[in-house]
């Protein structure tokens, strides 16, 4: 009975009373950063050992088993009569283990009739799971969208709004569509957000049961929200101003609040974006902007490093030393403006040897259509209206010669760590997430389960390969691609971190007279077609990190029969997780698949973070692609390095 109490209590807090509902923002003390670090490390780890949390998430499956016949009777009307007796029970005793066996059970046969897809029990699980505000690892394709209709649901039937969040527009279209016959079965609206919506459609679609939405645009809806809501964010006064007839900031929003989040994809989210700023500017003018940033950019090239500035990479600041400062205030004496201000034309210049030399086009950014276009480092993606703060957008644009768009000024700024702590309930999943269970857990208060596979995974790794030059790594990629392709006719993915990486790669391959399909920031419109074809027989794809996360790459009948997919990895990433992600796109569900590391001593990650094993792999001589030790040590340290800075 105690159980069931707090049960009922955590459902209530869930409930939609309050005008804007959200958690309130709690500030840890010292004392409890270190109780965090000792509980996550020692007591948290020794507990799961000794007691398996998949285990309990098992509990649920006799409950639903004791619906299932029952609904596999039914016909289409008793299952939506039935739908309609769950919101009462749901409303009524909150997520009890029995209501919500009922609720899956239903859930279950309804998208096995709708989606001719049948949850697995260890779907069944993942979705208790998330239900239960736990982040879950599932392996990559064990079905995380289909998982995520149970626990959505369920809320939802219980009067809870629930936002399910992707990491980009293409997934919450996809999940939204493929998704969507079976909350409209339950008699729920589902709506999806993305970048192109206005206000009132975006309104609209958070007002629906069930949302999909993406990270950033949940982010940035929310600030809008706070500006509008201003100090009349409170409850009361949001009630007394409706009250009374008045147009305030409430009639603006377009959240209904925080009530329950479900983010997929959620190491990602979680930690390594959580510190990203993001921000809600509105334009600043300024007539000056391109003459100074011209003056600016122009000065930077004049400087030499070492003598006048130092780059950190690692961190990626520009520091101007006390030659540089010198030889700044000679060149401003006889200027105006802003050159007249010590803070302001060191600032100035620090933005401009930024834009030099820490943004590189097709890597950090694109340039289509006279436009200066953020690429988002983790997805691949690009980032439409987003722009950087302090200027350095507008001296990048200045140095790619395109028009400045004007300043901006910042009005609400906030992370994701902040956030996602404001969700009266939140739960995650994603296939990579174990070896960062101590900081979401410490960050988010999520406790990390592992739901067991499905089917047992038949991914094959073959030895990776390290070249000393990238034209090198690009030739044996070349060659390992014909091969598989051509000769065992299987489909090759082959995997780039940037534009400019995935360019390089598609004109070696053109050269040596192989077809392929690329898809990077540039061709994004063409991405649902390039994944679709993906899969064929002697297909081979060239895709950044936008065929990371989430792509599910359908192989056709014969493929299987062949060898599966075959993952070709050119280049480690800052996080082994993202490594992860890539090789996850094969042999998923029991598929066969395999996976191949090549890599280069050229490469950003190598240079950046062991830039000491990267001299001597460089002296190693010609025996340095047969030495897997090499490879293995060169990856430890220098994802090590990148996730302690990124930490």
């Amino acid at each position: 009975m105690r159980a069931s109490a707090a049960v009922l209590r955590a459902d209530v807090e869930l409930s939609p009373a309050r005008a804007y509902p959200e958690r309130a923002e709690h500030e840890p003390k010292w004392h409890d950063h270190i109780a965090d670090w000792l509980t996550s490390r020692t007591v948290r780890p020794l507990k799961r050992r000794l007691h398996d949390p998949s285990r309990r998430l098992a509990r649920i499956l006799p409950h639903v088993e004791a619906h299932e016949a029952a609904f596999r009777a039914a016909d289409d009307a008793g299952l939506k009569a039935a739908a309609v007796a769950l919101r009462r029970q749901l409303r009524r005793e909150g997520f009890r283990s029995e209501a919500v066996g009922r609720s899956f059970a239903l859930v279950r046969e309804v998208a096995t009739r709708t989606l001719g897809q049948r949850h697995f029990d260890v779907q069944l699980m993942g979705g208790w799971g998330l239900l239960q505000g736990r982040l879950v690892e599932m392996e990559t394709g064990e079905g995380k969208t289909l998982t995520a209709t149970l626990p959505a649901s369920t809320a939802a039937l219980a009067g809870v709004p629930v936002h399910v969040i992707t990491v980009n527009d293409y997934l919450a279209v996809r999940d939204a569509q493929t998704m969507g016959p079976v909350y409209e079965f339950l008699g729920l609206t589902v709506g999806v957000v993305h970048q192109e919506l206005d206000p009132d459609a975006r309104r609209a679609a958070y007002a629906c049961d069930v949302t999909y939405c993406t990270n950033k645009d949940l982010a940035f809806d929310y600030l809008r929200d706070r500006v509008a809501l201003g100090d009349s964010g409170s409850a009361a006064h949001i009630a007394l101003q409706r009250l009374r007839g008045e147009r305030g900031g409430a009639d603006r929003v377009v959240l209904r609040g925080l009530h329950f989040g479900i983010v997929d994809e959620a190491d990602s989210v979680f930690i390594d974006e959580a510190r990203t700023p993001l921000i809600l500017s509105a334009s600043k003018g300024d007539d000056d902007a391109t003459d100074v940033c011209n003056e600016a950019l122009s000065l930077a090239r004049e400087m030499v490093p070492g003598r006048d500035y130092v780059i950190d990479r690692r961190e990626r600041i520009v520091d101007l030393n006390a030659a540089g400062k010198d030889r700044l205030a000679d060149w401003s004496e006889d200027k105006h403006g802003v050159w007249t201000s010590t803070r302001g034309r060191e600032e100035l210049v620090r933005q401009a040897l930024s834009a030099l030399h820490l943004f590189a086009r097709d890597q950090h950014y694109v340039v289509s259509e006279d436009k200066v276009q953020i690429v988002d480092e983790f997805t691949g993606r690009i980032m439409a209206d987003r722009s950087w703060e302090r200027g350095l957008h507008q001296m990048i644009e200045a140095k790619e010669g395109v028009p400045l768009t004007a300043r901006r000024e910042t009005l609400a700024r906030i992370t994701y760590q902040r956030l996602f702590r404001r969700y009266l309930r939140l739960a995650g999943m994603t296939g990579t997430a174990m070896e960062v269970s101590p900081e979401i857990w410490s960050i988010f208060r999520l406790d990390v389960v592992k739901v067991p596979l499905n089917r047992p995974c038949l991914r094959r790794f073959a030895p990776g390969r390290l070249f000393t030059s990238a034209e090198e790594k690009w030739r044996a990629v070349a060659e390992l691609a014909r091969h598989c392709a051509r000769d065992e006719g299987r489909p090759v993915l082959i995997g780039t971190r940037s534009v400019q990486a995935s360019e390089a790669l598609s004109r070696v391959l053109a050269e040596h007279g192989l077809e392929h399909a690329l898809l990077n920031a540039k061709q994004d419109s063409e991405e649902a077609e390039i994944v679709a074809a993906a899969g064929q027989p002697g297909r081979i794809t060239v895709a950044t990190n936008m065929a990371g996360r989430g792509t599910d790459i359908r192989l056709s009948p014969e493929v299987a029969q062949r060898g599966g997919l075959q993952v070709i990895l050119t280049e480690c990433h800052e996080s082994a997780r993202i490594d992860r992600q890539l090789y996850g796109r094969c042999a998923r569900q029991g598929d066969p698949g395999s996976c191949v590391t090549l890599v280069s001593l050229e490469d950003e990650l190598f240079r950046t973070y062991a830039p000491w094993l990267t001299r001597f792999g460089r002296n190693s001589g010609e025996a340095l692609g047969q030495s897997p030790w090499l490879l293995w040590l060169l990856r430890v340290v220098a994802q090590a390095a990148a996730e302690r800075r990124n930490a």
